[in-house]
């Protein structure tokens, strides 16, 4: 049942659980200086958040489907408000770092339930107009994220600095809570589901064992504990793909359909180089160029308007040429990579980066805005809703990934010097980027039926 309001409040829910995965980026070096971060600290905030974001999204989208989607949603907003309290206010990295998790996890469990409610308050036409609504609200999140949290720290409203851009989600928060009772219709699943607690703790074990020596391990000279910590993750993975559930956190008989494996390590590759490439080209702008928060945030309005125009053209262009518009974003935003990383070592003004990051942009918005699509097209119908939670979760836990990978490959090279880190952190992403191209072309035919 379709209500006023309805759209407006779970999109806003969605929208502050993405833009926060962004909108520290720019804070990182104030926050960094504040706190007396180490390189771990100020990869934690940003990775802790998107390991607890992306671990826990499928269960979230179950604990809906049992107690209540507005339920659930209404609790994940309130934590996350919470939670955003405690980003805030933390009086030391340590701190920090435990909020951003605990507000990863609150992201977790609202943000599944957005979906969900589309899905039954709306039909037809409608939903598929409500379901284009919420993408372009995640992409919007993301790409303009950067520039919200410069405007923050510029204003620096109460003397509050980087503490702005997590406090100002406690009035959007509170707004949407108080209306959601009121705008957000009530559904649960039909039939009987059955948690999986077991099988997300095993998931999120194993993640973590992943990420841990990923980012502590450089810093302390790759001791012997990071190499069991990855053996035992694979051998977390090992028990979770034994264990039999009724309801599992993952059917592992989605993998036997080439369309999700392609479709998830396609997903996987684009959110590992997005969210590492945010996170070390606004430090490039502030430590490499010397910009404050707010002009570094103002670099990447380019690329929200690139995003943005790709984005609007991406579904028509995905049902003339289906995966290949994908492969075609990969490539522009290799392309465009170059061209930056020459830039880069020749010094270019900062204004002339200004069109290559639009098409950058465009590049994103190319991949971004039509692979769920595509990739769900080319699935059994009765594997549509495990493939697309289990997309949404690589994509969080991809950005995680990135984050710990770039974070190697960029602080190896900081001895040289910003910028110079800043062009290693370039060639990776270029590699990363032109995976996307290769590993679409496994992608099968889409279905007659879709």
């Amino acid at each position: 049942m379709t209500r006023a309001g309805t759209l407006p409040t779970v999109l806003t829910g969605v929208f502050v659980a993405i833009l926060d995965f962004f909108i520290v980026n720019v804070a990182i070096p104030t926050t960094q200086r504040d706190l007396h971060a180490g390189p771990a600290a100020v990869e934690w905030v940003v990775a802790g958040y998107a390991l607890a974001y992306g671990s826990g999204l499928v269960l979230g989208g179950r604990l809906g489907d049992v107690f209540g989607r507005r339920r659930m949603f209404a609790l994940g907003l309130a934590l996350f408000t919470l939670a955003s309290v405690a980003c805030g206010l933390a009086p030391d990295a340590g701190s920090l770092v435990a909020a951003r998790v605990v507000q990863g996890a609150a992201a977790a469990v609202l943000a599944p339930q957005v979906l969900a409610v589309i899905r039954t308050a709306y039909s037809g036409a409608a939903q598929a107009r409500a379901v284009n609504a919420y993408a372009l609200t995640m992409g919007l999140a993301a790409v303009f994220g950067q520039l919200v949290g410069g405007l923050l720290i510029q204003a620096d409203l109460f003397g509050l600095g980087w503490r702005a851009c997590f406090l100002i989600n406690v009035p959007i928060g509170a707004a949407a809570l108080a209306v959601t009772w009121r705008t957000v219709p009530e559904s649960r699943a039909a039939g009987a589901v059955r948690l999986d607690l077991g099988g997300a703790a095993l998931v999120t074990l194993a993640l973590a064992a992943t990420l841990l020596p990923l980012i502590e391990g450089r810093e302390q000279g790759w001791p012997a504990w990071t190499w069991v910590s990855f053996a035992l993750a694979v051998a977390l993975l090992l028990a979770y793909a034994r264990r039999r559930h009724d309801s599992p956190l993952i059917d592992l008989a989605l993998f036997r359909e080439r369309a999700v494996t392609a479709g998830l390590l396609t997903n996987l590759a684009f959110s590992m180089g997005m969210a590492a490439y945010f996170l070390i080209f606004a430090m490039y702008s502030q430590e490499g160029r010397g910009l404050d928060a707010l002009h570094a945030g103002l670099v990447f309005t380019p690329i929200g308007a690139g995003y943005l125009a790709a984005s609007l053209l991406a579904p028509r262009l995905a049902g003339r040429f289906g995966r290949q518009i994908i492969a075609f974003g990969g490539l522009t935003r290799a392309i465009s990579l170059t061209v930056l990383l020459a830039a880069v070592a020749g010094n270019a003004p900062i204004g002339w980066l200004v069109p290559v990051l639009a098409v950058d942009g465009a590049g994103m918005g190319l991949v971004l805005a039509p692979i769920m699509g595509t990739v769900l097209s080319r699935v059994a119908p009765h594997h549509a809703g495990g493939a697309a939670g289990a997309l949404t979760t690589a994509q969080q836990v991809g950005g995680a990934l990135g984050v710990g990978i770039i974070g190697i490959v960029f602080y190896s090279a900081l001895s040289g010097g910003v910028t110079v880190a800043f062009q290693h952190g370039l060639v990776y992403l270029i590699v990363i980027t032109l995976a996307i191209a290769a590993l679409v072309q496994w992608l099968p035919r889409a279905r007659a039926a879709a």
